[in-house]
């Protein structure tokens, strides 16, 4: 559903649209230009540019202007309606006599003598509109450029030629008809039925209906709806007005209010132009970001395909065994595993992106072979322990001692106590039981040592298991991170920087 400039006005939909958030989206696209470089070709490249310098002359020129032109055959009364709009009667304070044969402009607030220079009009047909004796009736109308356009039927083709080059760079179009020549074949053919795509900016206005009958005026009004109507123009807007009698002036100053109050086509044409460009340069970029796994994620599926994992768990049970064991030769992964991983990383790190920004990314990552071979040597290097620590060995042959040593007190203790003969043997009055329980005392401690001893083993070998695991996966991240993510990560941050820049506008 289409919108009108007072429905836009309401929801700030103009928002964004002054200089300065032109200037900062400029500066966007200029960035994201710089940053891409020659991975957008050098002819779209060009083109950007070209559309880049046009959006910086517009904004030297002042965006935040509304040109608002009258338009009219020779006596139409556009100069009147001008002096009327204005509030100046110009030939009566000496400033400047609104004519037809030039442009003349009448500004509010600012003079925009830069905009009026690219606008041709002469400096001795402009005045400034800046009066706090009537600011009321002017509310709204700063930043407003009126301008009285040559007549486009004169005889003069260097008119005709002025309201040409003009037409395309003003905001509201006001094309002021009387009630004699409303029906000019040059206004609806030449003019009218050629800009039908511009009919939300433009206004007809019927002046002089103070020299028609009342009664006619609406059959007036209707004759040049349908005149519009057949020139695919229905939806111009028809007002009735009179210079000289003030009729219908007070809705002309609110209609160019509302424009007013909304973006210049300066303006719109500004962020239009900077649209298409972002457009244009996203082609050349992927739909979205790319994800590739991190360096934690790729080093432990590698660590898994060289077999990190199970030579981490041979240690282990190296460690925990009583017995000296000794290990086997590391093996040299498979290549064609290493190589998979690889290749699956970098399709998922350039997933998207066109060609040129896939070369960017992969430029730098190392070949397949030099991959694997600092692979290699980094786990080679990864020390393969399996000895039992010396402590824990010393505590199992003190408690296979204590063993020993309680089996045969208990032995004799229990041999004594039965044939009853331990205080002649001993020659002492200690009761036989005593033998059986430094035997059993000597037991208890050799088994708890035992046990310890164990646990010991177990905890050791867990640990020697995790360090070597830790280890080798450091190393392998070390790799991964010097031959596949940091030559990755510039490429891949740049393509996000100018996808970012290019998006948000």
């Amino acid at each position: 559903m289409s919108t009108t400039i007072e429905d836009r006005v309401a929801d700030g939909a103009d928002q964004g649209f002054d200089a300065d958030a032109l200037s900062r989206l400029r500066a966007q696209i200029t960035e994201a230009l710089a940053v891409a470089g020659e991975r957008i070709p050098a002819p779209v490249r060009e083109q950007a540019q070209v559309n880049l310098d046009r959006v910086d002359e517009r904004l030297q020129l002042g965006v935040g202007h509304t040109v608002v032109a009258l338009v009219g055959g020779t006596g139409s009364g556009k100069s009147s309606l001008f002096n009327a709009l204005s509030g100046l009667d110009f030939a009566d304070v000496g400033v400047i006599r609104p004519t037809t044969a030039q442009a003349a402009a009448c500004t509010w607030g600012s003079r925009a003598e830069e905009l009026l220079d690219f606008l041709g009009v002469a400096p001795g047909r402009r005045i400034q509109r800046d009066s706090v004796l009537d600011h009321d009736a002017h509310t709204g109308l700063h930043g407003l450029v009126l301008m009285d356009l040559p007549d486009h039927d004169s005889v003069e083709q260097g008119h005709a030629r002025q309201v040409d080059r003009l037409l395309p760079l003003v905001d509201l179009l006001i094309w002021v008809v009387d009630p004699q020549k409303y029906a000019d074949n040059v206004l609806h053919e030449r003019y009218l039925r050629t800009l039908s795509e511009r009919q939300g900016a433009m206004l007809v206005v019927l002046n002089q209906v103070d020299t028609i009958p009342a009664h006619t005026e609406e059959q007036i009004r209707d004759d040049v709806g349908r005149l519009l109507s057949e020139g695919g123009l229905e939806q111009v807007q028809i007002l009735l007005t009179s210079a000289r009698a003030g009729t219908g002036l007070d809705q002309l100053r609110e209609r160019i209010a509302q424009v007013s109050a909304s973006a210049s086509v300066s303006a719109r044409t500004a962020r239009s132009q900077l649209e298409a460009t972002a457009r244009t340069l996203m082609e050349y970029l992927g739909p979205a970001q790319p994800e590739p796994d991190d360096a934690e994620t790729i080093a432990e599926n590698l660590a898994t395909a060289s077999g990190v994992a199970s030579t981490s768990e041979a240690i282990r049970e190296a460690v925990a065994s009583p017995r000296q064991v000794l290990l086997d030769p590391l093996q040299r992964p498979a290549r064609s595993r290493i190589d998979a991983i690889r290749e699956r990383w970098l399709a998922k790190a350039t997933v998207g992106l066109p060609r040129a920004w896939q070369e960017s990314v992969t430029r730098h990552v190392a070949p397949p072979q030099t991959f694997y071979d600092h692979l290699w040597r980094a786990l080679s290097k990864v020390e393969l322990s399996a000895t039992t620590e010396h402590r824990s060995r010393r505590m199992r042959a003190f408690a296979q001692v204590l063993l020993g040593l309680g089996v045969l007190a208990l032995i004799a203790g229990v041999v004594l106590w039965v044939l009853g003969i331990a205080d002649v043997l001993t020659g002492l009055s200690l009761p036989a039981w005593a033998g059986v329980g430094a035997g059993a005392a000597a037991i208890v401690a050799g088994l708890a040592l035992r046990l310890w001893a164990r646990r010991r083993r177990r905890a050791v070998a867990a640990e020697r298991a995790s360090s070597y695991l830790s280890r080798a996966t450091h190393e392998i991240r070390q790799v991964v991170a010097a031959d596949l993510i940091e030559p990755t990560a510039g490429p891949l941050a740049e393509h996000d920087q100018v996808r970012r820049a290019l998006t948000a506008l």
